[in-house]
């Protein structure tokens, strides 16, 4: 079983290629997901809505989260509406969650709470 990274851990590490990787076990998904409390399991993907003023925040959002996504090179699914966005990260290579979702949920987080207000 792989040990749990804190919230910390997650944001210095970068995202890696998964092929030749497999993917989070029950056990270690529930280990993990307490490092980001936002975050829910749903649907084999770690999934988390973001609420927004109006349009023009949800969309700085997801050019900010954009920005992000194109350095770690894993891209998740985004649903964007008025004035939230619904992020799912999973990762296709291995057909479930890898710590490259884990990484990038807490990227976002980050993204998020450094937006201007």
């Amino acid at each position: 079983m792989r040990p749990p990274l804190s919230r910390q851990q997650l944001l210095e590490k970068k995202s890696s290629p998964m092929e030749g990787q497999r993917a989070y076990t029950q056990a270690e998904i529930d280990a993990q997901l307490p490092s980001l409390p936002s975050w829910a399991h749903e649907d084999n993907s770690l999934r988390r809505s973001f609420a927004f003023r109006d349009y023009y925040d949800t969309i700085a959002f997801v050019n900010a989260l954009a920005w992000m996504i194109h350095g770690e090179d894993h891209h998740p699914d985004l649903e964007v509406g008025y004035n939230r966005c619904v992020v799912r990260w999973s990762t296709h290579a291995v057909s479930g969650l890898s710590e490259n979702d884990f990484i990038c949920a807490a990227k976002t987080d980050a993204v998020f709470a450094h937006r201007p207000l």
